[in-house]
């Protein structure tokens, strides 16, 4: 396995996981003013996270593709996924606990994935998707060597 292709690849699946799990809310909750009150609700927004996460997607794909220096690629894609976990995390942790759970109206448990379950636990997921950017662009760097 060449990691020089495979952590940058890495790095681009989970930069698009976060920006799908920003989404996610959207479709399964009726009123879009609530998904926005829900990301309105912490001390910044995470489409932040979401903004920095796309950036590292241009970022590690670049690099992939030699299309830009592999070394400065993996730097800022180590950057830009920092930073993507931070944003996630300090908007995770001031989020009151009870803005989630008035998204949706009360509904019977019905699976371990009712709808219910995923808003309620949503954000935490959002923070565990923003690790993986992270992840990828040191694993990036330490495959060219610079770490």
């Amino acid at each position: 396995m060449d990691s020089r292709r495979a952590a940058p690849t890495l790095g681009i699946v989970a930069s698009l996981a976060v920006v799908v799990l920003l989404v996610i809310p959207y479709p399964i909750v009726d009123d879009a003013t609530a998904v926005a009150t829900y990301y309105g609700a912490g001390a910044i927004t995470p489409w932040a996270a979401g903004l920095m996460a796309l950036v590292a997607v241009i970022v590690f794909a670049a690099g992939r593709e030699n299309r830009t220096d592999p070394e400065m690629a993996a730097g800022a894609g180590l950057g830009c996924g920092v930073a993507a976990f931070l944003v996630a995390m300090l908007w995770a942790v001031t989020v009151p606990v009870d803005v989630p759970l008035q998204l949706l109206e009360p509904e019977p448990l019905v699976g371990p994935l009712s709808t219910t379950v995923v808003i309620e636990y949503h954000r935490w997921m959002l923070v565990v998707a923003a690790v993986g950017p992270a992840i990828a662009g040191a694993w990036y760097a330490r495959s060219l060597g610079l770490l």
